[in-house]
């Protein structure tokens, strides 16, 4: 099987096989933790590099995994970098791990992340593994961050509140007030806030897709058909 090119790897990952927007996978903590910003940024972070990790520990191992055993084996390895990314906000990010709670373990089960190591980075290098990944990982990101954002401020009429619990006190005066003396609008940062905004942002990437199509449609240069001479032998009468 040919290995995909970079190119292919990137525009698959960010956009013709985003897996928030085209596969819909993961949509249980992207739903679940997309009320700001700062959640959103903090859990995209975790699953990215669970992702480029994990790619690469499965695709190095690929070869001497027996087939009986594949996927425990690729759970164990999730299961064992999902703990380090926990541990690790323990220690340096606790009181965001206190609020994204649950979601931090249950990376583990995120379907994007096995998906992807089972069904690209077990039949690729570790190269393009690892870069599966990233890309993958900055999809998914993107589109939780977008929504975390967009919620907050149509929820509060600010974004980037609270990013101090993620990049320390110098970044607590990055919020931004794009609306002041706002009332707030409540169901943008209750669950059904999620899929309203999530639905959105589907159809928007579908209209665009539609666009392009369109375009590349219109831009083909119709071929005409070349007339053929026909030579006729005997008498016609």
């Amino acid at each position: 099987m040919a290995s995909p090119s970079y190119r292919e790897i990137t525009l698959n990952g960010l956009w013709k096989n985003n897996p928030a927007l085209v596969q819909l996978l993961g949509l249980c903590p992207l739903l679940g933790v997309s009320n700001s910003a700062v959640n959103a940024l903090g859990l995209s972070l975790a699953s990215a590099v669970v992702l480029i990790c994990s790619g690469t520990a499965v695709s190095l191992v690929r070869g001497v995994v027996n087939t009986a055993v594949r996927l425990p084996a690729f759970v164990m390895i999730i299961a064992a970098l999902t703990t380090c990314i926990e541990l690790l906000m323990q220690a340096f990010t606790y009181e965001l791990y206190q609020i994204l709670g649950i979601f931090i373990p249950l990376i583990t089960t995120n379907c994007v992340i096995l998906g992807r190591a089972d069904g690209f980075a077990a039949k690729h290098d570790p190269a393009r593994a690892a870069y599966d990944g990233l890309m993958m990982g900055l999809g998914f990101g993107v589109v939780l961050v977008m929504i975390g954002a967009l919620r907050e401020l149509l929820g509060t009429g600010a974004v980037f509140a609270n990013m101090h619990l993620l990049f320390g006190p110098s970044a607590a005066s990055w919020q931004l007030t794009l609306i002041h003396d706002y009332k707030g609008f409540l169901l943008a940062i209750l669950p059904p806030g999620a899929f309203i905004v999530l639905g959105l942002l589907i159809a928007c990437k579908n209209r665009v897709d539609e666009v392009l199509a369109e375009r590349a449609k219109a831009q083909q240069v119709e071929v005409p058909a070349q007339s053929r001479r026909v030579r006729v032998t005997g008498v016609i009468e």
